[in-house]
């Protein structure tokens, strides 16, 4: 069975996976969504960490230190940032982070690596901006975007050819920069609430 979700926050996802587990699902992997395999309903402990690995070598260290803390790894690789681990030792730990701190830094992790990305979409959307190619006309006025001279008083197979041949050239030249705008938002807006519960999570530690 295959599920399609978006979390930010890592305990909610962990919880719900654990819920899934109580159902009969256990995770198997991430791929375009989260694949899960019928298993008999227990209780599973999941954790999640996000991390890159400048190495195939460090990756697997990763993963060794912590199966033989006695977590499994389900999903993730050097370079897709969350790793999922299943506790399936008896006596390991009930957490895969030592304190507060270290649970924190998975935000702070992430929000960097969503702020990298973000800046990324920058020289698109100047660039669609300087060129006029970006904003709500590409939606409200879609004709607009067709640059064949005369083509809106063609008819017949002329038209047709002509609109056939640019429409592929105006989705680039409209939609894709404002698309491209709409992801630079995204980002920047996961990279602000991974920040917060980066802070939230740190301040929590400092008073307790």
């Amino acid at each position: 069975m295959r599920k399609f979700k978006l979390f930010i926050n890592f305990h909610k996802e962990e919880k719900w996976l654990a819920d899934m587990a109580m159902q009969g699902w256990q995770l198997k992997k991430l791929w375009f969504g989260y694949t899960f395999e019928p298993a008999p309903p227990q209780q599973t402990n999941i954790k999640i960490d996000y991390r890159h690995f400048k190495s195939q070598q460090d990756f697997l260290d990763y993963c060794s230190l912590f199966e033989d803390s006695g977590w499994q790894h389900i999903s993730g690789t050097k370079n897709s940032g969350n790793q999922y681990f299943r506790q399936v030792g008896e006596n390991s730990h009930e957490d895969i982070f030592s304190d507060d701190v270290s649970r924190a830094g998975r935000y702070q992790r992430l929000a960097n690596t969503m702020l990298f990305i973000a800046i990324m979409f920058t020289p698109l959307v100047i660039i669609a901006i300087q060129q006029g190619t970006f904003g709500l006309e590409a939606f409200t006025n879609p004709r607009g975007l067709y640059l064949t001279p005369g083509l809106w008083e063609m008819s017949g197979a002329q038209f047709w050819r002509a609109f056939l041949f640019e429409t592929p050239f105006a989705f680039m030249r409209g939609f894709s920069m404002s698309l491209s705008l709409l992801f630079a938002l995204a980002y920047v807006l996961i990279t602000i609430r991974s920040w917060a519960l980066y802070k939230k999570a740190t301040k929590a530690d400092s008073q307790s």
